[in-house]
């Protein structure tokens, strides 16, 4: 075993840069590629991967310290199975070479050339972008060292007209960048050099047994055959999503597509928001589990994938040699690979700084925050230096999915885009007392500011003459009450909206989430708006047109009496068709209600007063209750509200028509 001292690679001619994080400590043992330490520039950070497989003996750099091109990093003790120039064994790094009772040429015989594992240069260049030339390079996406997949960005272009981003031809590692921020390019121009990961993998396995090397190792593991990594199967479940079950409005994928690490796989909705999830890893989807419309929550299967196993799921195959043996190299690299910190692999997705921000970020993250459209700039960072993760995004989305509906209230009260009332101290004017608005009215309060901000409101005013409505009801509260009913106006005026709406169809529809559809309704439910000591509510009357009047009054009672004693269910306020909302006695002579959602239509009663009424020779008292409409203009034309009206008020004035 060989000590080498480990130098600071070609970082790009960058001199004085900052070392950010150093990922070991003396004593540890490293594979090849394993991050040793994290340099950071004024433009971009990088991982310095470790070139060989071995022991740590020494860390020679501090965090802070300013370090150049070939600077000393640490020393380090090589296991013997990778030499000092840097090539591996079979592609992988070993912690031990196999000991046998006779003489063994070197078994690096078996390992594949250092040309073979660099893999193939691909010299990446401008894409066509409809002739344009001078392009400015307004954002570099990675860093040299950086590792990236098929599609990630790389670059982003702006034009007087438009920006792009052009993404990776192929997976590999930037080894060389020869564009930076500010400089003009056209269509064909090189802009990086990669080197692809489909040229890196192990060729041992077309290795020709013929030498004697080769025999003597297979004398050590007689039963082994090195072949291309096994296909296995990963069910993909639904992630934490914040305990709740949320609508499956996108499937994103179909049986046999082929999907990236990170890719949409479906696009999950609560009531609050919408969040893609990504897949876990790269492979083939070979069924589906769910479908659009579905309610899933977390740990629901959504699909299966056909993965391609890694060294990690390689076979440890036996050996026949009766002397100690260290474990054979596809042990040690599985080993190795198992014990790999989540600290080093989320390290090793480099993190660059955005163009004209604070935000530091790898292409990955970059990439995921583009897809759950997650501002950078607003997601805390948990990593070194300020450097934001996947984990910090997935976090930041899972915060947002579990918004407490008080803060919705508080958005939607101050006017989704609209200018916020300025913070007043009222303090200064006299004494005041601040208190705690109620859970309930906070609700109430985002309820009637989105329903007053996305609906176009019309209100059109009349009155009915209600003379002898109100002296049938007078006639027959003696009646009722022997029943153990109260019979209020209530009732009458239930019946007459429902068959109003029956009669004017265009009045019981909701409009669809889509904005391109209508949805008719073939029932009849009625909301009555209760005053309560915390707030209104409005419970629902079912199938009111089935029903009749002193069945209404009854219920009507009944779900009063629940609305005031705080007892109502969430069943119980859900489904209306229609709300009727009443001042009754409380007076007033008319007023404008806001349409509740998803409803287009509510009527406000006021206090019926004795009014003159011409009846073409002479004067007569009449009993008239003012009535006000006020409806959703993008279902309900103008015309159908008057003829809807006009109905309305006739069955009130005479009440023998509820009875048709």
């Amino acid at each position: 075993m060989a000590n080498q001292t480990v130098p600071v690679p070609d970082i790009g001619g960058a001199e004085n840069v900052e070392v950010i994080e150093i990922a070991v400590s003396p004593g540890d043992i490293v594979a090849v590629e394993d991050t040793l330490i994290t340099l950071e520039s004024d433009k971009a950070s990088m991982d310095i991967p470790s070139p060989a497989a071995g022991k740590v003996i020494s860390v020679l750099v501090s965090i802070g310290d300013n370090i150049s091109e070939g600077s000393a990093i640490l020393e380090l003790e090589e296991s013997d199975s990778k030499n000092i120039n840097g090539e591996r064994n079979n592609g992988r790094a070993t912690s031990a070479k196999p000991e046998v009772a006779t003489p063994e040429p070197e078994v690096v015989a078996v390992a594949p050339a250092a040309s073979q594992f660099a893999g193939d240069e691909i010299s990446v260049v401008i894409p066509d972008i409809g002739g344009a030339e001078g392009i400015d390079v307004i954002e570099v996406c990675v860093a040299v060292g950086d590792s990236v997949d098929e599609g990630d960005s790389i670059l982003v272009l702006e034009s007087d007209k438009a920006s792009m981003e052009v993404p990776s031809p192929a997976s590999g590692t930037v080894t060389s960048i020869r564009v930076k921020e500010g400089d003009k390019v056209s269509e064909g121009d090189s802009v990086l050099v990669l080197v692809s990961v489909d040229a890196v993998a192990s060729p041992a396995s077309s290795v020709s047994p013929a030498s004697s090397s080769v025999s003597v190792v297979e004398s050590v593991n007689p039963v082994e055959t090195i072949s291309a990594p096994a296909s296995k199967t990963l069910d993909v479940t639904v992630p934490d999503i914040g305990g709740s079950a949320v609508d499956v409005i996108e499937i994103s994928v179909r049986v046999g597509d082929v999907v990236e690490d990170g890719d949409t796989l479906i696009v999950l909705e609560s009531d609050k928001a919408s969040m893609e999830i990504p897949s876990p890893k790269a492979g083939k989807v070979l069924s589906i589990s769910i479908q659009e419309g579905d309610k899933v929550s977390q740990d629901n299967p959504i699909l299966v994938l056909e993965v391609s196993g890694g060294a990690e799921e390689a076979s440890t195959p036996s050996t026949s040699v009766s002397a100690p043996t260290s474990p054979p190299p596809q042990q040690s690299a599985a080993k190795a690979a198992s014990q790999a910190s989540p600290e080093k692999s989320t390290a090793s997705e480099s993190a660059a700084k955005g163009s004209g921000s604070d935000v530091y970020a790898g292409p990955a993250v970059r990439k995921l925050a583009r897809q759950l459209g997650v501002n950078l700039s607003e997601v805390k960072a948990a990593g070194p230096r300020g450097r934001i993760s996947k984990d910090d995004v997935k976090a930041f989305v899972k915060t947002r999915l579990q918004k407490k509906p008080e803060n919705l209230a508080a958005a939607l009260s101050s006017g989704v885009g609209i200018p916020q009332v300025p913070e007043v101290d009222f303090a200064k004017f006299g004494e005041v007392e601040v208190e705690k608005m109620s859970k309930l009215s906070k609700m109430i309060a985002a309820n009637m500011t989105r329903n007053w901000l996305n609906v176009p409101h019309v209100t059109q005013f009349d009155d009915a003459d209600v003379t002898d409505l109100e002296e049938f009801r007078s006639s027959m509260k003696k009646e009722a009450e022997k029943t153990g009913v109260k019979l209020t106006p209530l009732p009458f005026l239930l019946k007459a909206c429902a068959m109003a709406l029956n009669q004017e169809p265009s009045f019981n529809v909701s409009l669809h989430a889509d904005g391109e559809h209508i949805v008719r309704k073939k029932h009849v439910h009625i909301g009555i708006a209760v005053a309560t000591p915390t707030g209104l509510v409005v419970p629902v009357i079912r199938d009111v047109d089935k029903k009749g009047l002193l069945q209404l009054a009854e219920e009507s009672s009944i779900l009063a009496k629940k609305a005031r004693d705080g007892k109502l269910l969430p069943k119980d306020m859900q489904g209306g068709c229609f709300t009727i909302s009443s001042l009754g006695a409380i007076g007033g002579t008319g007023f404008t209600p806001i349409v509740n959602c998803p409803e287009v239509a509510i009527l406000g009663v006021s206090k019926s007063t004795i009014k003159p009424f011409w009846d073409g020779e002479a004067f007569i008292p009449r009993q008239m209750l003012p009535l006000s409409l006020s409806y959703d203009h993008r279902a309900v034309n103008g015309a159908d509200a008057g003829r809807f009206f006009t109905y309305l008020t006739t069955l009130l004035a005479d009440v023998r028509r509820l009875s048709l």
